[in-house]
């Protein structure tokens, strides 16, 4: 839902010439009446933030370029986050051309544009990933879930195969955690270990990565599912942004509602 800062600014945008009497009632209506934004092809939840603490994010893969700049275009008008996953690099390109501001990460294939005042991140994330292989879906729920605004520690390439590089290089961090998010793919045995090390919930992120038997990330999602361990959340396959958003959820456990204004 708009603010009164939002409503504001887009007041002062209208006298000043910036946009027109018609676009801003169009713009009203749906940040305060409908609480969507029909474009022609997507319906923007442009009450997502106000119901859940958190912007809808924009899935990209399958949509043209064009259909990507529209979206982002019309959350920035709103001044929320904006937050698009699975972006191909020449899709990223084309979008940030038209539209500056933006930032790319090539890792996790995220488009972003934090909104100003950006959220004041606390509590603590970590982002454990098997191997060097996993990354790329850790580091998309590492920065999906430093945007939404918590802190986030990375502890990449420490699987089971190795198993002293995760005790030496990750037991501080992961005492300190709130929410553990681990990512791994061939049999998925890290978080079983992890959920055995730790008092915070953990939630496992399989990965397609694998030989023949892993049948793209199935075998790492039932080791997950059928941990000896307790406390273990799943997401889907390669799903870095599901985990985020679950441990935004639990690591603000809390707050005040979404209605309530926040510290």
């Amino acid at each position: 839902m708009a603010n009164n800062d939002n409503l504001q600014k887009l007041l002062e945008e209208v006298a000043e010439g910036k946009i027109s009497p018609e676009r801003a009632a169009k713009q009203l209506s749906e940040e305060y009446i409908s609480g969507y934004a029909e474009l022609i092809h997507t319906k923007l939840d442009l009450h997502r933030q106000h119901r859940r603490g958190v912007p809808e994010a924009i899935f990209c893969a399958g949509k043209t370029r064009e259909q990507v700049l529209a979206a982002v275009q019309r959350m920035d008008s709103s001044r929320q986050l904006i937050l698009c996953t699975r972006v191909k690099a020449e899709v990223a390109h084309y979008v940030m051309d038209r539209h500056p501001g933006l930032t790319y990460d090539e890792l996790s294939q995220v488009l972003y544009k934090v909104p100003t005042p950006s959220p004041t991140p606390h509590g603590l994330i970590a982002v454990l990933s098997a191997g060097t292989s996993d990354q790329p879906v850790a580091e998309e729920a590492a920065l999906c879930a430093e945007l939404m605004g918590n802190r986030v520690e990375r502890i990449y390439d420490v699987g089971v195969a190795g198993l002293h590089r995760l005790v030496l290089a990750a037991t501080e961090v992961l005492l300190r955690a709130r929410v553990v998010i681990c990512v791994a793919g061939m049999e998925g045995a890290l978080p079983s270990v992890v959920a055995g090390l730790v008092a915070c919930p953990v939630i496992a992120v399989p990965t397609s990565v694998g030989y023949g038997a892993s049948f793209g990330g199935v075998a790492a999602l039932l080791g997950m599912l059928n941990s000896c361990s307790g406390g273990v959340a799943v997401v889907n396959i390669d799903n870095g942004f599901g985990a985020a958003l679950t441990a935004h959820l639990i690591n603000h456990v809390g707050e005040a509602s979404n209605c309530e204004t926040k510290e």
